[in-house]
């Protein structure tokens, strides 16, 4: 009796502890870090590359460098020191960036960048972005369709250092400058800014009081202008933004000032990255380039009420 009751307490004991490493067993640490979580794009990106990892069996240390490169560099050396399998990263500064990137592929961390590309290649696995150029010629078609006959407009830019407020810009042009009639009569940035783009649009508008339209390089930078335009009464005036917030949803929804925005896939774009980091561990390759593009979608009356998270849901 009591030599079944010992083989029954061990294999107890043994299934315990399997069930235990099944459980808890971690592929190691994936690092992610972003910019500030008080954006809702930066905030879903994070979200999307951490569910994914803890998925696929990986540790995360979530991280934001609040669009400082020296913060940044500080979380890329701690994912060093903690021999972090993989570094999954949307960067502060296309150019400034790429130093501890390089310091990452000496230390043999691979790096996974989304959302922003850098001004260098071969020093990450993959930097997969939204097509920024397409979803800007999107965001250029619409504002051409609203602008109908002509009339002055303002462009509300991102950092002009940023690759994707340069891209954005450029597309946003491929389509506005075949209109002779459309005449800018600003460009200034606000920095992806919110409360920047309020104050750029409440001087703007005091100097040209006859705009017709407001094209802009994000939806908070949109929703700044929006609120500007809102306080001075100028609800005969469009926006047109770039990103694909709830916040703009709604905004398009109540017949307001934005009438369109852009929506870029910020969630499975994380969560494809998230893919690819643990492809390259396990196997040492993704099998695909280093640069991907995802395409964007537009976003007016038609479709705003399946905009979810930056997902059209059904």
């Amino acid at each position: 009796m009591k030599k079944k009751t010992f083989l029954k307490s061990c294999i107890t004991a043994t299934l315990l502890t399997l069930a235990s490493t099944s459980v808890f067993a971690s592929n190691g640490l994936i690092a992610i870090i972003t910019p500030s979580h008080d954006n809702p794009f930066f905030k879903a990106g994070a979200e999307g590359a951490d569910a994914k990892a803890k998925e696929l069996g990986y540790d995360t240390l979530v991280a934001s460098h609040d669009g400082d490169v020296n913060k940044q560099n500080q979380l890329i050396e701690t994912a060093i020191a903690r021999q972090a399998k993989a570094v999954i990263l949307d960067n502060a500064d296309a150019d400034a960036s790429i130093g501890s990137l390089e310091r990452l592929k000496k230390a043999g961390i691979p790096a996974f960048l989304y959302d922003r590309e850098i001004n260098k290649t071969g020093i990450a696995i993959s930097q997969i972005v939204s097509n920024n150029f397409q979803g800007a010629q999107l965001g250029g078609e619409k504002f051409a369709e609203l602008m109908g006959n002509g009339g002055e407009y303002v462009e509300l830019v991102g950092p002009e250092s940023d690759t994707n407020a340069q891209v954005r810009s450029e597309g946003f042009h491929d389509i506005l400058d075949n209109f002779p009639e459309f005449k800018m009569v600003a460009r200034q940035s606000a920095n992806w800014s919110q409360t920047e783009a309020f104050s750029r649009m409440e001087s703007i508008l005091q100097a040209n009081p006859n705009i017709k339209g407001v094209i802009t390089g994000n939806d908070s930078m949109a929703l700044g202008a929006e609120a500007a335009l809102q306080a001075a009464g100028r609800k005969d005036v469009f926006i047109v933004g770039f990103d694909g917030l709830d916040y703009a949803r709604d905004s398009i929804l109540k017949g307001s000032n934005i009438k369109a925005t852009i929506m870029q896939p910020a969630y499975a774009q994380a969560q494809r990255v998230a893919e690819q980091a643990d492809l390259y561990i396990r196997t040492g390759t993704t099998g695909l380039p280093e640069k991907q593009l995802m395409d964007c979608v537009l976003i007016d009356a038609s479709n705003a009420k399946h905009l979810s998270n930056f997902a059209l849901k059904q």
